[in-house]
């Protein structure tokens, strides 16, 4: 957390980042969330879009409503249901009587490493979006892409207005997002950022954690070369006689902080499954060996 020394981190208050969009900061920084989670205000009339309202803290939920102001909340999005995005969502509710939208219900309990990111057993969806499906306000609409792969239920909103798109955690402006298995999908996932790279109509991407993605297709199309590159670090690994995961991350994570060197792990064996499915991979307990080919 030491990098985070002399970012600028406005806790509670309302920014302006662009057209019809405001962020509101939570004060939950982690090794995980970066500075926090960015809770998006979509909207500038009679009524408001809320994205990712985030963990269920008083301060928070005072600077939403207080950004929000005399305006209707029309909808409460959630781009997936881990504990730093959602659970603000029911008290929100209680206080606004805004309707929940968005993702699918998950109550799936996060057998990886990241306490900050378990999932949000009470998340109740009032209406499921699905890919494609659009909600509306005062000048304003916010379509459903989904993006399986972080979690199962994972969903961007795309606010063709402008051209943005808020992508929760499956692009982040800071880091990879962690893909743990059973939920997290590598598969699912490298399909989703292809989904998104072929969406030319997106100007700008707006993180849940770290900055804007003023390049979004040029990152994407980055992320998914660095998956690619980890597979064949993975092949190398078990060439190399690593067979395990916990063999392989410290060869391929020597200059990350070893605090996250657990998630990683869980990225890994997601890489691995991903491998298994495409029959280049098998495995003995928790002992993979490349698998077998045909002279």
């Amino acid at each position: 957390m030491d990098a985070l020394k002399d970012i600028d981190k406005p806790y509670a208050e309302a920014e302006r980042i662009a057209p019809l969009v405001r962020r509101v900061l939570a004060r939950n920084p982690s090794p995980f969330t970066y500075t926090g989670t960015q809770t998006y205000i979509v909207g500038d009339g009679a009524d408001v879009a809320v994205i990712d309202p985030g963990p269920a803290e008083d301060e928070h939920i005072a600077a939403i409503l207080s950004a929000v102001g005399k305006a209707r909340i029309a909808a409460i999005c959630c781009t997936h249901t881990h504990r730093d995005h959602s659970p603000a969502a029911a008290p929100l509710q209680a206080l606004t009587g805004a309707p929940v939208v968005g993702c699918a219900a998950l109550t799936l309990e996060d057998d990886g490493p990241r306490a900050d990111a378990a999932f949000d057993p009470d998340y109740r969806p009032d209406r499921v979006l699905q890919d494609g499906e659009t909600i509306g306000g005062d000048g304003w609409t916010l379509e459903a892409v989904a993006t399986p792969g972080h979690t199962s239920n994972h969903v961007c909103f795309a606010l063709p207005e402008t051209g943005a798109m808020f992508t929760g955690d499956h692009v982040m402006g800071w880091s990879t997002s962690v893909v743990s298995p059973p939920d997290g999908d590598m598969t699912d996932y490298l399909a989703s950022l292809q989904k998104l790279y072929e969406r030319e109509q997106d100007s700008v991407y707006f993180p849940a954690h770290g900055p804007a993605v003023e390049k979004p297709r040029q990152l994407v199309r980055g992320m998914i070369g660095h998956r690619r590159q980890r597979e064949r670090q993975i092949l190398k690994q078990i060439e190399a006689g690593h067979g395990t995961v916990a063999a392989m991350v410290p060869q391929m994570y020597k200059g990350v902080d070893n605090r996250l060197w657990p998630a990683a792990g869980r990225s890994v064996l997601a890489h691995l499954l991903d491998l298994e499915r495409r029959s280049l991979v098998t495995r003995h307990d928790d002992d993979w060996s490349l698998a077998l080919t045909e002279q």
